[in-house]
């Protein structure tokens, strides 16, 4: 049924749509908040493109283009649903970008001082959390498949976004792994838990994570989970510089999601057009 203005009881509709689509949990939980941001905004008006258009006007006033973007695709989603499909609107053009701001980048001297600034504060789990992310690639959501099984077989079977991949750990990661699963007698299931043997989630550790700062002497801006997981990338891509082999083991669906882990930093682009010699 196709209804004539927007209304509240429309979300949950659009939430089991997604699961049922089998969106990963961090992308409905976006979205979501995206849809009750619109719906709370425009509840009771007639829904058409004159009103999508005011929609994605707010959006430019607010929010930069990628996460404008964000937000149109949630929306857009929300009305193909409902019957609205005519009233999509167009993403924001965004230029790509040639390099990574290097206030955002995360490098191996950080990375290498917020392993330590963790082993110094006694936190072998988060320590070792950071390892396992930055060593594998693995996506934070995905620290669940990194079990007492998988460590003893030296892979993990990931199954995200109706895909599954297997991630292998490293000989040194794995050995890492087989002696904390031996002091916290974990006998199967998840190696990263907390005390009562819950899987940690992403809160848990993006807090712990920026704990860290100001005794690895590191950036807050730069310490995230993904940023381990764009240090692999990019360290990866260093060794082999093949693009397609590196979106199998990250487990992306579109290679230009890719190219987007592995853009250097301005400092480095600079060094490459120093050595070009092309001023007389």
């Amino acid at each position: 049924m196709k209804y004539e203005k927007l209304q509240e009881s429309m979300i949950r509709e659009y939430e089991t749509a997604l699961r049922e689509g089998e969106k990963s949990e961090a992308t409905v939980d976006k979205y979501m908040r995206h849809i009750r941001q619109f719906v709370a905004e425009y509840a009771g008006r007639r829904i058409d493109k004159a009103l999508m258009l005011e929609y994605k006007a707010e959006l430019g006033k607010t929010y930069a283009p990628a996460s404008a973007n964000g937000a149109l695709a949630a929306v857009n989603g929300f009305l193909r649903l409902w019957g609205w499909g005519d009233c999509c609107v167009k993403p924001f053009k965004v230029q790509k970008q040639v390099y990574c701001p290097e206030e955002k980048e995360l490098s191996r001297e950080e990375y290498v001082r917020l392993v330590k600034a963790a082993q110094e504060k006694s936190s072998e789990r988060l320590a070792l959390l950071l390892e396992s992310i930055c060593a594998t690639g693995i996506r934070v959501s995905e620290l669940r498949y990194i079990t007492v099984e998988a460590v003893a077989q030296g892979k993990a079977v990931v199954n995200c976004k109706g895909k599954t991949r297997t991630v292998f750990l490293p000989a040194a990661l794995q050995k890492k792994l087989r002696r904390y699963v031996q002091r916290k007698t974990l006998q199967s299931g998840p190696v990263f838990v907390t005390r009562t043997g819950k899987p940690l989630n992403r809160s848990n550790i993006w807090r712990e994570m920026k704990a860290l700062c100001q005794r690895a002497k590191v950036a807050p801006s730069k310490v995230f989970p993904h940023s381990l997981r764009h240090l692999f990338a990019r360290t990866f891509y260093s060794i082999d510089h093949d693009v397609a082999k590196l979106a199998d083991i990250l487990g992306h669906s579109n290679i230009n999601t890719t190219r987007i882990y592995i853009i250097t930093t301005g400092a480095e682009h600079r060094r490459k057009m120093e050595t070009m010699g092309l001023v007389i």
